[in-house]
């Protein structure tokens, strides 16, 4: 286990309270829709409290230190052993998951050592307030109740309704799988939201769909957002692009998708035109893409708002999922026009034709995305109508202000 303390200037008020924000991927640096919606709620808890951040780390032989510089008082490290990532290796972690009716996650970051490491870190600690981000690590509330005088699970996604969407989208046997999965995952909802004194979603679809489950929960809506960010100013490529954690089924399966499916239609009609898939984990699709000179994998970039402002058009292909797409709000953020499928805008205020364009059909997808290429005014008109929507409702003001409406301000 490994300590960081990090010096920072609180005021008394906050000085007074404490928090605990448990999370299993770091907020820092803030890399896809996880830790982005991590580290808006990290961020507003560090003005109302002293916190906590308790986060988790595998260990590898190269990596010994953890860059992690997060608004937090104290942050704790939860080092994980380390596992392999081949296909057959997860496979293997997966049947055995299957057969012992435990989620993949949940058994990766709720170990017996991982509990033991948690246990050590909150030991002879009291907590105004304990948030856990993910439902995988829903487990925890039996080590936070005890010291916490108020425990919130945070909802990215719903797991039953996203592994049920995976199991329709995925070819045999992860669909299977998958299937099996969303019968743990609902199970476990069922039997473990009511635990929790309030859950929050980032949409209001989820939000009634928590409730369908457990009638009982607290429920309240935090949207994804992200921090104020100027309008890049970036000149446009003849690309296409796509962004996301490229190690998350449902951006696997749109990757695929769009490159069976649509990308072949495109690239025929545009003899000129690439396709940019941006995100870390970029060897989880590298089987799918390679051999088309024309398609670009950056990996991990800094500034991936900046990165979609050099594409004429962001794809959002996704067939699964649960939550909402921080991918389409990074896109709006860059002022480019977004294509997506009705599911992948599922839970953000969308208006087809105004901010966004929605297409399920995968030749009716192409052919919105050529015109749009070729159309530079619908293109900025549908970029600047993303921007708006994102200058509106899109930004880290918006959750703060759902923060303090779910009270999670200290207020008494």
């Amino acid at each position: 286990m490994i300590y960081t303390e990090k010096p920072s200037a609180v005021s008394e008020q906050a000085a007074s309270k404490q928090a605990l924000l448990l999370s299993p991927e770091p907020p820092s640096p803030p890399t896809g829709g996880g830790t982005l919606r991590t580290a808006s709620i990290l961020h507003f808890l560090s003005e109302w409290y002293q916190v906590h951040l308790v986060t988790f780390r595998e260990v590898t032989e190269s990596e010994h230190k953890f860059p992690l510089q997060p608004p937090a008082q104290t942050t704790t490290v939860v080092e994980l052993p380390s596992h392999a990532r081949d296909t057959l290796s997860r496979a293997r972690r997966n049947a055995g998951r299957l057969m012992r009716g435990v989620l993949p996650l949940t058994d990766r970051f709720c170990g017996a050592d991982s509990f033991r490491q948690v246990q050590a870190a909150i030991a002879g600690k009291r907590y105004r307030l304990g948030v856990i981000e993910h439902f995988w690590c829903a487990p925890y509330v039996q080590l936070l109740r005890p010291c916490t005088d108020r425990v919130v699970l945070d909802l990215h996604n719903i797991e039953s309704v996203l592994h049920a969407g995976c199991a329709l989208s995925e070819p045999w046997p992860q669909s299977f799988a998958h299937q099996r999965f969303a019968r743990i995952a609902a199970r476990m909802e069922r039997e473990s939201l009511a635990n929790f004194d309030m859950v929050l979603t980032p949409s209001e679809s989820d939000r009634r769909r928590v409730l369908e489950i457990c009638p009982s929960a607290c429920v309240e809506v935090v949207p994804n957002t992200l921090p104020e960010t100027p309008e890049p100013d970036e000149p446009e490529e003849h690309i296409v692009a796509f962004s996301g954690n490229l190690e998350y089924h449902p951006n696997i399966t749109a990757v695929r998708h769009f490159r069976n499916k649509i990308w072949p239609l495109l690239r025929q009609a545009d003899p000129k035109l690439r396709w940019r898939v941006i995100g870390k984990n970029e060897q989880a699709v590298q089987t799918w893409l390679d051999g088309d000179e024309r398609i670009e994998l950056t990996g991990p970039v800094e500034n991936a708002v900046q990165a979609l402002a050099r594409a004429k058009v962001v794809v959002v292909p996704l067939l699964s999922g649960s939550g909402t797409r921080v991918k389409i709000l990074e896109a709006w953020a860059a002022a480019r026009a977004v294509v997506s499928t009705t599911l992948g805008a599922e839970g953000l205020p969308v208006e087809d034709g105004v901010n966004i364009r929605l297409v399920d059909d995968p030749a009716a997808m192409a052919g919105t995305i050529r015109e749009l290429v070729a159309d530079p005014d619908a293109r900025r008109r549908l970029g600047r109508g993303g921007r708006e929507t994102f200058e509106r409702c899109g930004s880290w003001p918006e959750a703060a202000r759902a923060l303090q409406r779910a009270a999670l301000n200290g207020a008494p």
